[in-house]
């Protein structure tokens, strides 16, 4: 007989899962995100994940529950972000523009887009009516949608702490707000809706950071690299390491495996070569099953036979029918 608790997994995933994936700003003092992640596990969230790392200056939470519970998990995390981080002391190589920098909701099962959307707008108002945060919002919680972080980060906590640049007042503000910028410690926060996407870093060796900076422009959406591709080049001096830190924002639309390849070989081009791939929070689908088929040689790899994501549209789609030993 299987155990009690892969029954009790079965029947919390027949219900309506909200992924969020807040990112802090704040890598290096472990008693913070602690504090964090025990405000976000107490409001009843199951905790996924959870990284640090001290060159970004930046910690990446991964959570998941019903829409509510997501919601309040999500506050009780600014609440002590906002409290316990001050942007005026932070320096890391990641761009920035809040303690709780970025918070997107993902609609995983049982849920639409427009639910993350309606997610997003709700918990953005009580950033700004309960925490005290100025908030925009960006991707499909935008109006219109498809706004990107890059155009709200551009120049950082520092570019919106002193006056709001005229192409960047913010969404949602606190009432009677008393500043003429962002919050002067904990900035402000961008807030999301969005699709599953893969966060993840290549790291370099054998070539200088303006090589890596070449290979990031030339495969990047904007530098006529592949759909969907944000990608930067870094230099990462506790770690003494060159890295290309990329978002692909829909992995079924761009190959993560073709961007590898193409990373390789640039970097092969230039006399260096890839030395490790890091992923930021979970491993999509798409990610494992074209490396497991390209290296094993599978003659069908499809997702559609992924057993992960065929139980989740199952549970999907019989959410809520009878138990069929009864009656």
């Amino acid at each position: 007989m299987f155990p009690r608790r892969a029954d009790s997994i079965f029947d919390a995933m027949t219900d309506a899962v909200l992924e969020a994936v807040p990112n802090f700003s704040e890598g290096r003092d472990a008693r913070v995100v602690d504090a964090i992640v025990e405000a976000i596990a107490a409001a009843g969230a199951d905790v996924l994940d959870r990284t640090m790392d001290p060159d970004h200056h930046r910690s990446v939470v991964t959570l998941v529950g019903p829409p509510e519970v997501v919601e309040r998990a999500t506050i009780a995390g600014a609440r002590v972000a906002v409290e316990r981080i001050d942007l005026r002391a932070h320096r890391g190589v990641h761009p920035r523009v809040g303690a709780l920098d970025v918070l997107p909701f993902v609609p995983l099962v049982g849920l639409t887009m427009e639910d993350a959307r309606e997610v997003a707008w709700r918990v953005g108002r009580a950033l700004v009516e309960e925490v005290g945060v100025p908030v925009y919002f960006y991707g499909q919680a935008s109006d219109p949608p498809g706004r990107r972080l890059a155009e709200l980060r551009r120049g950082g906590f520092e570019a919106l702490v002193d006056a709001w640049p005229d192409d960047r007042r913010p969404d949602l503000l606190p009432p009677a707000w008393p500043h003429p910028g962002a919050h002067p410690t904990a900035g402000v926060v961008c807030v999301g809706a969005r699709p599953i996407l893969l966060a993840w870093n290549v790291f370099l060796e054998g070539i200088a950071l303006a090589e890596a900076r070449r290979i990031a422009a030339t495969i990047r959406e904007t530098g006529g690299g592949f759909p969907g591709l944000r990608a930067l080049a870094l230099e990462l001096p506790r770690r003494g390491a060159i890295q290309v830190s990329m978002n692909l924002e829909d992995p079924r639309l761009s190959s993560p495996m073709a961007v590898f390849r193409r990373i390789e070989e640039l970097a092969a081009a230039a006399g260096g070569r890839v030395v490790e791939t890091e992923v930021i929070g979970m491993l999509p689908d798409e990610l494992v099953l074209e490396a497991a088929a390209e290296r094993l040689g599978l003659a069908d790899p499809a997702l559609r036979r992924m057993l992960s994501r065929r139980l989740v549209e199952h549970l999907a789609t019989h959410r809520g029918d009878p138990d069929p030993g009864e009656g």
